[in-house]
């Protein structure tokens, strides 16, 4: 007996969300113990563990002939990180921005998304164009890590507490660093047959409902899939770990052009194809998102309630114009 598609969606998500946490506690532990800072860790192998699920959901959907899945999902992840999860957390509490990497964050993020939507205006991202998209990543974490090195003291003693450093490898015993290699590998396993069964499920899903695998992309697998960012956002907001948060969301939305749709692209020797709906709404948009971040940012280094609230009701306002236009 077959499942119904929602819930093969539902248990990919669970087994997607359980696998990229694995990813995420196993490889910052890890390079902790390589004595890697915890405010690089936090500003970088968190940001890409975070994304991780987009990942698998790319490369799975493109490889199963479903581009348009891929890339709506990276428009519409990025759309919810900024208005909804960005938005949620300031909503609950005002977000300060000490970040001197904030600097940094938010005009790659606005080059990045631009650079996607001029990439993608042929109506398809080329390997070539996967490539650019990688040493741009490169680039970028250089210059981020010279950046953390600048960072306040309180910045630098919030990531302190949320990624504490560990001893150095060599202090652990074998049994120790065979688990937490065993929690990593476990962790890209789970993710990637969860990203199978998400997939299989969220097209069985728009062929039932007679909607492209784009707008599912943008919106159920897009909220799915920031499920990691959800969490780690939230939680740091409640600690008032607010600095963490704000980088966490703003390097996860950088990495998942620059990173994920950037090995994406390597993945798939003929391109990937764009939908047009995408193209001409959803890049531009999520572009739109980032020009907004600078202007935000800027006024009283800060984000505020009233922003924040103004954020999640614009998301919200996006989503019922996908369900009521595009479905």
């Amino acid at each position: 007996m077959s499942l119904p598609p929602f819930v093969i969606f539902i248990a990919g998500l669970v087994i997607i969300v359980f696998g990229a946490e694995l990813i995420l506690r196993s490889s910052a532990r890890i390079a902790s113990m390589l004595g890697v800072k915890p405010i690089i860790i936090g500003l970088t192998v968190v940001a890409i563990g975070t994304s991780t699920p987009e990942l698998a959901v790319g490369i799975t959907a493109v490889s199963e002939g479903q581009p348009g899945l891929a890339v709506g999902n990276i428009a519409g992840t990025n759309i919810v990180n900024i208005l909804f999860i960005l938005g949620l957390s300031a909503a609950l509490r005002p977000l300060p921005l000490q970040l001197l990497s904030i600097k940094l964050d938010v005009p790659v993020m606005i080059v990045a998304s631009f650079m996607l939507l001029g990439m993608s205006w042929d109506g398809v991202l080329t390997k070539n164009e996967g490539w650019i998209l990688i040493l741009s990543a490169v680039a970028y974490v250089i210059a981020l890590i010279r950046v953390s090195r600048n960072e306040p003291p309180q910045v630098q003693a919030d990531y302190e507490s949320q990624y504490k450093a560990e001893p150095p490898l060599k202090k652990y015993s074998g049994a120790v660093k065979f688990w937490n290699g065993v929690l990593l590998i476990l962790g890209i396993a789970l993710t990637i047959l969860g990203a199978d069964l998400l997939v299989a499920g969220a097209s069985n899903i728009a062929r039932a409902f007679g909607v492209s695998d784009a707008v599912i992309g943008l919106t159920i697998v897009a909220i799915g899939t920031s499920a990691p960012e959800i969490v780690t956002t939230v939680v740091a907001t409640l600690k008032d770990d607010r600095d963490v948060a704000v980088g966490n969301l703003i390097g996860s939305s950088i990495t998942n052009i620059l990173v994920i749709l950037g090995i994406t692209c390597l993945a798939v020797p003929d391109g990937i194809a764009i939908d047009r709906q995408v193209l001409r709404f959803d890049l531009p948009l999520a572009a739109a998102v980032a020009i907004v971040c600078y202007p935000v940012f800027r006024s009283d280094h800060m984000v505020s309630r009233k922003e924040g609230i103004v954020f999640v009701l614009a998301y919200l306002i996006y989503l019922t114009t996908l369900l009521i236009f595009r479905t």
